[in-house]
């Protein structure tokens, strides 16, 4: 039976950031009730938990690094909707989004969790954030917490 390496997060110590865009407040706001929600629940008290908020999704990369790398959080959560349009804007946005947020997790070996929607219509996005496909916010939360958990636990056995 091989070793299976998971990580319990002492949430008492530690911090999150959330970055959520504006733009689409009406789904944002839904994905971050459900992102502090979900921290709540495992036990991260409020004052652990810096928001940063941002005009668009486009404008969530950069603020992720700079928190990422301050050393500070245990993981950064970032949250939006870009809701496809009559243009292929939607994709240069998503793509851009997806590979920065990806790239500053890896450079700074801090967990950034991916809650940005990237759907084809409103009625998608509404479903994600809270209505019959459950609310992506929360799964943004619980992969942070999971992944701060494993690497901690990775890191401390490095050591």
């Amino acid at each position: 039976m091989p070793n299976e390496i998971t990580g319990a997060l002492n949430v008492a110590e530690s911090r999150f950031a959330i970055v959520v865009s504006n733009y689409n407040e009406s789904i944002t706001g839904s994905l971050l009730a459900g992102a502090l929600e979900t921290l709540a629940t495992a036990g991260v008290a409020d004052d652990r938990i810096d928001v940063a908020r941002v005009p668009g999704a486009w404008e969530l990369p950069l603020p992720a690094q700079v928190l990422a790398a301050s050393g500070r959080y245990q993981a950064v959560l970032c949250l939006g909707a870009v809701i496809r349009g009559e243009t292929t804007h939607d994709q240069h946005i998503n793509r851009q989004v997806s590979l920065s947020l990806g790239r500053i997790s890896l450079e700074t070996g801090v967990p950034v969790s991916f809650g940005l929607l990237t759907c084809n219509s409103l009625d998608q996005a509404i479903h994600r954030a809270g209505g019959n496909v459950g609310n992506k916010g929360c799964e943004c939360a619980a992969a942070a917490l999971e992944m701060a958990g494993l690497m901690q636990r990775l890191r401390d056995d490095s050591s």
